[in-house]
C-alpha cells in the first residue's frame, strides 16, 4: 500500500483530537480550511492548508472547503479560481466545497433569533464612535446610548436596514454581551454593517453583510465541523466564537484549537503590502516567482512536495518564531536534486573552436538524465567542431587553483572529450569572443587511454545544434531579514537578473511551461508559463548551493 505523504505527524493538536475522541466527545473528525477571496494565498496559507487537510486525512474524516465571503467590497471569483488551484497543487483535495454566502438566508434568521432574545441591538454610533466607547484593555467600555433599544425597535431597524433604507455606515447591528468584559471581542461586537456594494455570487440581492466573527463560527456549526483550527490571532476570539454558537443553540459546538502562524523572515505576506508591490510595478504580478505566493513559487518551480515538507520540518505548536527562508530553499533542492533531470545549457555563451576536429562533423553524446535513477534515460546531445562554452569557464590569466580553461590548459568536456586551449581571440575592446582548442579523438567519454588526469569538466552545448532561450535569475526579494513598513528600502535590486542570449540544446523545443530541469553546474530552472517553442524562458528556480549573504 502506498504510503500517504500528505499525512502530518503527530503534533499538539492530534494530541487533543486523540484526547477527545478516547474521552467520547467525538467520534469522527471534520476540519474546514475558510480563506477569504480577496487576494492570493501564500506560503502562510500553506501550514493552515496542510494543518487542515493533513488532519481530517490522518483520522478518515472530512476537510471541506469554504470560501469565506462576507466583504464584497474586496472579494472577487478570480481569487476563487486561484485558491482552488492551489490547493490541489499543494496535493490535497476538499470534500465539499461552501460559502459563507451560501449562509446568508441562515445567518440572518440567527441575527433574527438574537435580537428577539434581547441579545442584539441596532446601534447608530459611528465606527470611530463605537471604537472610543469600547474602552481599553485597562478600561471597561460603555453602553451605547442606543443599546437598550425594544426588540420591537430592533427588529423594525434592522428589516429597515435590509430594506436599504440607510446608507453606509449609518448603523450596524452588535451583540449585545458585557461592555465590561476584560476581553475586548465580547464588548458588544458588530454582526451586520450596511453595505451597498454587489456580491459576486448573491448579486444586488443583500446590502447588509455578516461580520467575519458572527459568521464564521454559525458557518462551522450549522456544517458540522468538529474541530476549527485556526492561528493563534483567533485565540482571544474563541470566547465570542462559543458564544455565538451557543446562543444559537447548537448542542455539539465545533472546538476551536489554535496554532502560531508560520513567519518566514526575507519576505512579506501581508495582503496589503504584496497588493502594493503589484500596483507599483516592482513585481510583475501575484505570480511573480519573487513572491512567496503559492502562484509565484509554483511558477518558479518550487515542487508542492518540497512546500509541504518544509511545513512538516517547521512544526505545529503554539510558540512564535521566524523560520529561516534558506530552510524552504533546502527543502526544495533536496526534492528536485532527486527528481529533476540534467540538461546542459550555457547561460553566458563563450564559443569555442575545435581546430582539428573535422568540419561538418557531428556526434550523438549520450549522457544520463539522472545519475541515480537510470530508468529516467538518456539525453542525446549533439557534439561538434564549434561550440559554446559558460564565459566564466575561460580566463586568460587565471589564479591558482583555476582548472578551467586558459591558453596551454586541458579540460575535459562533459560526456565527450578532453580539448586543450591553444588560442584565443578578442574584440577591440580586449574582450575575448573565441577560444580555440584542439581535442584528443581517444578520450571519448572524458577518459584518456593514456590515463592522464585533468581537473577541470565543463558543460557545453553545439553552436549549430543549440537553440537562444532567455534566463531570469531570481534571488530574494529584499536584503533584510525583517522587510517590515519600510520594505520599499530594503528591495535587492538584484532580485532579479534577465539572460537573454542563453544557448540551450535543441531538445529542448520539447519542453513545457512547470518543466524543471538542473541545468549542470548552474542550479535548477523551471519553464516559465509565457515559455513558447520558438522563445523558450526559464525561471531559476534555486542555485545548486545556497550562497545568500546579507
Amino acid at each position: 500500500m502506498e504510503e500517504n505523504t500528505n499525512v502530518m505527524p503527530s503534533n499538539f493538536i492530534h494530541d487533543l483530537i486523540d484526547e477527545d475522541l478516547a474521552a467520547g466527545v467525538n467520534t469522527r473528525v471534520q476540519t474546514r480550511f475558510p480563506p477569504e477571496p480577496n487576494g492570493y494565498l501564500h506560503i502562510g496559507h500553506a501550514k493552515a492548508i496542510c494543518i487542515d487537510f493533513a488532519t481530517a486525512e490522518k483520522y478518515g474524516g472530512v476537510c471541506n472547503l469554504r470560501f469565506d465571503d462576507t466583504n464584497p467590497v474586496k472579494e472577487d471569483t478570480e481569487y476563487v479560481d486561484a485558491i482552488l488551484e492551489d490547493i490541489k497543487w499543494l496535493g490535497f483535495q476538499w470534500e465539499n466545497i461552501y460559502y459563507a454566502s451560501d449562509y446568508f438566508d441562515f445567518l440572518y434568521d440567527c441575527a433574527l433569533t438574537l435580537i428577539k432574545a434581547g441579545k442584539a441591538y441596532v446601534d447608530d454610533l459611528s465606527a470611530d464612535e463605537i471604537r472610543e466607547y469600547r474602552g481599553t484593555l485597562t478600561e471597561p467600555g460603555k453602553n451605547s446610548p442606543y443599546r437598550d433599544r425594544s426588540v420591537e425597535e430592533n427588529l423594525d431597524l434592522f428589516r429597515r436596514m435590509t430594506a436599504g433604507e440607510f446608507p453606509n455606515g449609518a448603523k450596524v447591528l452588535r451583540a449585545k454581551i458585557d461592555m465590561a468584559s476584560p476581553n475586548l471581542n465580547m464588548r458588544d461586537p458588530v454582526m451586520y454593517r450596511i453595505s451597498h456594494v454587489s456580491h459576486h455570487r448573491t448579486g444586488d440581492k443583500w446590502c447588509v453583510y455578516p461580520m467575519y466573527d458572527f459568521a464564521h463560527p454559525l458557518s462551522d456549526a450549522r456544517e458540522n465541523v468538529t474541530y476549527s483550527l485556526c492561528s493563534l490571532e483567533f485565540e482571544n476570539h474563541r470566547p465570542l466564537y462559543n458564544w455565538f454558537v451557543e446562543q444559537i443553540g447548537f448542542a455539539a459546538p465545533p472546538r476551536q484549537i489554535e496554532f502560531a502562524r508560520l513567519n518566514v523572515n526575507s519576505c512579506v505576506t501581508s495582503k496589503r503590502k504584496c497588493l502594493e508591490l503589484v500596483e507599483k510595478g516592482i513585481v510583475r504580478g501575484w505570480d511573480d516567482p519573487r513572491m512567496v505566493t503559492l502562484c509565484g513559487m509554483r511558477r518558479r518551480g518550487y515542487p508542492a512536495k518540497a512546500v509541504r515538507t518544509f511545513i512538516d520540518k517547521v512544526g505545529v505548536s503554539k510558540a512564535y518564531s521566524i523560520v529561516d527562508y534558506g530552510l524552504l530553499e533546502a527543502c526544495v533542492r533536496d526534492e528536485l536534486n532527486d527528481s529533476a533531470p540534467r540538461a546542459m545549457a550555457v547561460l553566458e555563451p563563450l564559443k569555442v573552436v575545435i581546430d582539428n576536429y573535422p568540419a561538418g562533423q557531428t556526434e550523438i553524446i549520450e549522457t544520463p538524465k539522472h545519475p541515480d535513477h537510470p530508468e529516467m534515460g538518456t539525453s542525446a546531445v549533439t557534439f561538434s567542431r564549434e561550440l559554446y562554452v559558460e564565459k566564466g569557464d575561460f580566463m586568460i590569466d587565471p589564479p591558482k587553483k583555476y582548472f578551467r580553461l586558459y591558453p596551454g590548459n586541458e579540460v575535459r568536456l562533459k560526456g565527450a572529450y578532453f580539448v586543450k586551449c591553444v588560442s584565443y581571440e578578442t574584440d577591440d575592446a580586449g574582450n575575448v569572443t573565441c577560444v580555440h582548442c584542439t581535442y584528443d579523438p581517444e578520450s571519448r567519454g572524458g577518459e584518456s587511454p593514456d590515463g592522464r588526469k585533468v581537473r577541470g569538466t565543463l558543460h557545453w552545448v553545439s553552436a549549430d545544434h543549440s537553440i537562444t532561450a532567455t534566463v531570469n535569475l531570481y534571488d530574494r526579494l529584499f536584503t533584510d531579514e525583517n522587510p517590515g513598513n519600510d520594505m520599499l528600502e530594503k528591495l535587492n535590486p538584484a532580485s532579479l537578473t534577465v539572460l537573454a542570449d542563453c544557448r540551450i540544446d535543441e531538445s529542448f523545443t520539447d519542453a513545457h511551461p512547470g518543466d524543471v530541469f538542473q541545468f549542470m553546474r548552474q542550479g535548477y530552472f523551471c519553464v516559465d508559463k509565457d515559455s513558447t517553442p520558438d522563445a523558450l524562458v526559464f525561471n531559476r528556480t534555486v542555485q545548486l548551493n545556497s550562497s545568500w549573504k546579507k
